[in-house]
């Protein structure tokens, strides 16, 4: 290989060994720091993005592309040459964005993470609007230095850093497809479900001790590797850490088991990605995971497709009656099934079923489109979040701890993430499907808490192919077809109405 190939790769394996670093750091953050290092804390995390971004926009790594791109072993090495295609958009991107805006949206974020935290608990809009003004003026500069290089709007811009060339043309369209799709499926949904009678959530309290227990042993049964990765505990359940020390977190509420057990399904699904990428190419853009559409895909295959299967319960049911010492009806196998394919409109995002989810997606997709191009104000985001939830849900959150301050994404700068988790929920379907089809062994499996079978599958179409293609083109190649809705919406129709 070229020297110039060489040096790219040594440069940006800095940079995975720096965002590792970071990674580590944001966890500690969530969980454990005291609330009095908030402010070093800030200067440490922003000090590192500066490093990283001084390091991906060194005029030095133009040259290397270009000398790299001429060598011929290179072009001949389907890996080399993606991973030279990704390293020459990260550099061509971060070029856009001067330091200066990198340090300030860094502390900024973190600075905002940490009240949003009080003013959620408080269920006060009003003190999260000044530090999350601030996060908003600063992400609309990188929108618009990101749009001014990429040649597409603000908005656009924002969703090429979570899921690379989305477009909102697509998420429209798409979204509009499924929106048709929900309301004409949810009332008839809905109405069965009342034919049936409701099922009947096991009385706690479950003692937090159990409900960690449980969660530690599904995720053994998944795949999770212990000797690199932990389970934790914070505000908002997340899957983070670095590239050999997977860090997945959960919430518990000592009413109901089934939060916390499905957060941890779902950080699980997210961990697994993490934990099978190609170790060859650790370190390289090539090795790291193909987007956050696909990575949500493996966390709600995991969490709603495998998991809330009619084979997974017969499996997990007696887990739980062990794990809680349960008796009675309402531990019941049909029951507990029930139970976890509920359908009925909520407030809370992370703990909606799978044929509202959607919903609140569309609802934050809409509210924080509108901010971005500025046809909305954050002082006005509690009256239109109330009115949309209305809208798309049939009712509106009492307070804005249930609404608008429910999700920890805009006070981290995470505007543009939302559209990937209903995209991720489509990906999901639409692998699961595929899946199924080429190892007719899964539900079967999945019925003995075996997930061999559909883990070993998934790292070979999905895990093992990193960032080698295109979600589409990786998506095709796994299942035949790029995405659309049709297997999510066959896999609403035969769980819910069939």
């Amino acid at each position: 290989m070229s020297s110039a190939y060489a040096r790219l790769t040594e440069r940006f394996a800095r940079l995975g060994v720096l965002g590792d670093t970071l990674g580590i750091l944001q966890w500690d953050t969530a969980t454990t720091m005291p609330p009095g290092a908030s402010d070093a804390r800030g200067e440490q995390v922003s000090v590192l993005h500066l490093m990283r971004h001084e390091l991906l926009t060194d005029r030095h790594i133009g040259d290397w592309l270009d000398a790299a791109a001429s060598d011929a072993q290179v072009a001949a090495d389907t890996w080399r040459s993606a991973n030279l295609r990704e390293m020459r958009r990260r550099h061509f991107t971060a070029l856009a964005v001067p330091d200066e805006l990198v340090m300030a949206e860094a502390k900024a974020t973190l600075a905002c993470e940490l009240v949003w935290r009080g003013a959620r608990a408080d269920s006060d809009w009003k003190a999260l609007l000044p530090s999350l003004g601030e996060v908003l003026r600063l992400v609309k500069e990188v929108a618009a230095a990101r749009a001014e290089v990429l040649g597409v709007s603000p908005y656009d811009a924002l969703l090429d850093r979570y899921e690379p060339n989305a477009r909102a043309e697509r998420i429209d369209a798409i979204f509009g497809e499924l929106a048709s799709f929900l309301g004409r499926v949810l009332p008839a949904v809905l109405e069965r479900q009342r034919e049936r009678g409701r099922p009947v959530l096991p009385p706690g309290p479950f003692a937090l001790d159990r409900q960690k227990a449980l969660g530690q042993r599904m995720m053994e049964a998944m795949g999770f590797d212990f000797t690199r990765g932990r389970l934790d505990v914070s505000h908002h359940p997340f899957c983070g850490g670095a590239s050999d020390d997977v860090r997945i977190t959960t919430r518990y509420d000592e009413a109901d088991f089934t939060s916390a057990l499905y957060g941890v399904l779902h950080e699980t699904g997210h961990a697994l990605y993490e934990q099978n990428l190609p170790a060859k190419f650790r370190y390289q853009p090539v090795g790291e995971a193909r987007g956050m559409s696909v990575h949500e895909s493996q966390s709600l295959l995991m969490e709603m497709q495998a998991c809330r299967s009619r084979e997974f319960v017969r499996f997990a049911a007696p887990v739980l009656r062990q794990a809680f010492d349960g008796e009675g009806p309402e531990w019941a196998e049909e029951n507990l099934y029930r139970l976890l394919t509920l359908v009925e409109p909520g407030f809370i995002r992370v703990e909606s079923d799978e044929v509202t989810y959607p919903a609140h997606i569309i609802l934050r997709y809409r509210l924080e489109r509108a901010l971005i191009e500025d046809r909305l104000t954050l002082a006005e985001l509690p009256g239109a979040w109330n009115d949309l939830s209305r809208d798309l849900l049939g009712l509106a959150p009492p307070n804005d701890r249930l609404g608008c301050l429910q999700d920890i994404h805009w006070p981290s700068g995470g505007f543009g993430y939302f559209p990937t988790y209903t995209l991720g929920a489509m990906t999901a379907a639409q692998l699961f499907a595929a899946a199924k089809q080429a190892r007719p062994e899964i539900p079967e499996a999945l019925g003995r808490g075996d997930f061999s079978p559909l883990v070993g599958w998934l790292k070979t179409e999905v895990h093992g192919r990193a960032s080698l293609m295109s979600s589409d083109e990786m998506l095709t190649a796994a299942t035949g077809r790029p995405l659309d809705a049709r297997a999510f919406e066959a896999h609403i129709t035969a769980r819910y109405l069939t």
